[in-house]
């Protein structure tokens, strides 16, 4: 076994496209760092995944989108959020004036 460390909050540069860096994966579940600044999910898409996804913002703000409901909710630093698999949902905006790092941890149903 590998002992790895590192910080969620380093190199947090960010292009046009989200930031996606796998930390830890095993049959049945998946650590992830998400980045973001300025991004949204493109109008009319939903995300409808396979898995359970447990997020948190780290730092920044997000407005997440779920189907069922007519409001966006509102993420700030230290909020979080578990998504039941194939609950539909959509990122409305992240912080344009600082990234967004989230943690996202995608497990399956027991």
């Amino acid at each position: 076994m590998d002992i790895t460390t590192g910080s969620l909050n380093k190199d947090t540069q960010v292009g046009a496209t989200e930031r996606f860096d796998a930390l830890v994966s095993t049959p049945g579940v998946r650590i992830e760092r998400i980045v973001s600044r300025g991004h949204a999910t493109p109008r009319g898409e939903w995300f409808d995944q396979e898995t359970n996804e447990w997020v948190l913002v780290v730092s920044g703000s997000a407005g997440l989108r779920f189907e069922s409901e007519a409001r966006v909710r509102t993420l700030r630093a230290g909020d979080y959020v578990n998504i039941p698999a194939h609950c539909r949902h959509r990122v409305e905006w992240t912080d344009s004036a600082e990234p967004t790092v989230w943690l996202a941890v995608h497990y399956a149903s027991a």
